[in-house]
């Protein structure tokens, strides 16, 4: 976006005068020439006057909406920029939290058939010793029910 608006020797210029327009040395600046315009130019400047700042008005209005059509456009790309990192993000989550399920679904599988004295027959399996049910983490005995003694 910024190669566009350096080759643009118009959107250049436009934002040139807006930086300078929104500036205190441009008020200095206008301060410093009406002053000198109502003092000494003119015996009856006001006609003349009014109808410079009304026109100055005019221009600089369509100075400060080319920036901001120029910030909308800017904050248009970034938020289809956001966007899309966004989604790549979510499959990634996404992808990652299913491969997590399938982790843990076999992790549940061995644990389960070592517990219950069965081991994988395969060339990568490892003979795992069944715990002894006090001792394994995963085993809960489910506790009794308390009677009242009411």
């Amino acid at each position: 976006m910024q190669k566009e608006r350096t080759e643009d020797i118009q959107l250049r210029i436009a934002d040139w005068i807006t930086r300078f327009a929104g500036s205190m040395w441009f008020v200095y600046i206008h301060v410093l020439l009406f002053a000198v315009w109502m003092l000494w130019m003119e015996k009856s400047p006001w006609p003349t006057l009014t109808l410079i700042v009304s026109l100055e008005a005019i221009f600089l209005s369509t100075f400060v909406m080319i920036g901001q059509n120029r910030q909308a456009e800017f904050t248009r790309k970034k938020a289809d920029h956001d966007y899309e990192a966004q989604e790549l993000e979510l499959r990634h989550n996404t992808q990652l939290t299913e491969l997590v399920h399938t982790l843990t679904v076999e992790i549940h599988r061995a644990v389960n058939a070592a517990a219950a004295g069965e081991t994988d027959t395969g060339e990568n399996a490892e003979q795992v010793p069944p715990p002894s049910r006090p001792e394994s983490p995963l085993h809960v005995t489910p506790a009794r029910p308390v009677r009242s003694t009411r």
